[in-house]
């Protein structure tokens, strides 16, 4: 059974603010007060580091043993866009070769966006298991904000830059994968104008359907679930969903959202150390990671583990 047996992070402490995006994306006074008070968004984490320096930091957080890199065979980078540097950089070898983990297999996962996350961990359990003879996979994620796309999306969220890193194993004692639901929504492939409104119309109980579904395919039922973990689109995006599914709005970390931002892929893996640190998840604790993804269609997916 597909297992984290480890969770590196590194979000570093500078900020940005939404006002200072207020120019550059013509925000209206108003809008950022939305912003502010109605989706719990202020600021965004950003880094001077480059994005094989944010990968790094995630990687040197993980702490592998020597034996463990030894064992490592294979790298999945999950990540919300198709590019994030330009040609002919590639920054996941320079931080793979910085940390000793050159002779692994290493590739992207992208096709699902901000759910590309949770894909990677399903695909590295696959990989793992596969091999049978004690192999470990590493999934990075996190991303740079280098364009306006990859910085905001208006009226839904500001991106923060940071990394995470997860070791996951065949099986192992703690953080066991319960289950995994994926629901893919290709109509959602086309001009984003075209259908943006529809999506934002199915948003809550699209998302809330995946968790449920995710929760039930584990055995069990939302009242066993200690804690969701979410991807930090917007507080509000969770409030409605937690309405819909009738699940305590208190029981979702959200207290990210305000400060981080949406760290693209990462957000769910920097919540669970979060969540471990502040003892909100104790040995035998179910718990959910959520996500969606939209770019090629719509992701809307969910995982249930066991801590």
């Amino acid at each position: 059974m597909t297992a984290l047996a480890a969770v590196g992070t590194f979000v570093p402490a500078d900020r940005v603010t939404i006002e200072s995006y207020a120019e550059a994306f013509d925000l209206t006074p108003m809008q950022v007060r939305v912003f502010r008070r109605y989706h719990k968004l202020g600021t965004a984490a950003r880094s001077t580091e480059s994005l094989a320096g944010l990968l790094g930091l995630a990687l040197a957080d993980l702490a592998l043993t020597a034996e463990q890199a030894a064992r490592v065979r294979y790298v999945l980078y999950a990540r919300t866009f198709p590019v994030v540097v330009p040609y002919p950089h590639n920054p996941l070898h320079d931080a793979l070769a910085a940390a000793g983990l050159g002779h692994a297999q290493a590739f992207a996962v992208g096709q699902q966006a901000c759910a590309s996350g949770l894909l990677a961990i399903d695909l590295a359990g696959r990989l793992v298991r596969a091999d049978g003879d004690g192999a470990l996979a590493v999934v990075l994620t996190g991303e740079k904000t280098f364009t306006g796309e990859a910085r905001f999306v208006v009226e839904t969220s500001m991106f923060g830059e940071g990394a995470a890193a997860c070791l996951v194993a065949a099986s192992g004692d703690r953080d066991r994968l319960l289950s995994y639901v994926v629901r893919l929504r290709g109509e959602f492939d086309g001009d984003h104008d075209e259908v943006a409104s529809e999506y934002q119309r199915i948003y809550h109980d699209a998302l809330g359907e995946a968790v449920t579904a995710a929760v039930a395919k584990a055995g069990l039922g939302l009242d066993d679930v200690a804690v969701i973990l979410p991807h930090n689109v917007n507080e509000m995006a969770w409030q409605r969903t937690c309405k819909r599914i009738g699940y305590p709005l208190d029981r979702v970390l959200l207290e990210h959202v305000a400060d981080y931002g949406h760290v693209f892929c990462a957000d769910a893996f920097i919540n669970h150390r979060t969540a471990v640190e502040r003892g909100l998840l104790r040995p035998g604790d179910r718990y959910v990671i959520a996500a969606a993804g939209a770019g090629r269609g719509a992701t809307f997916s969910a995982m249930v583990f066991e801590h």
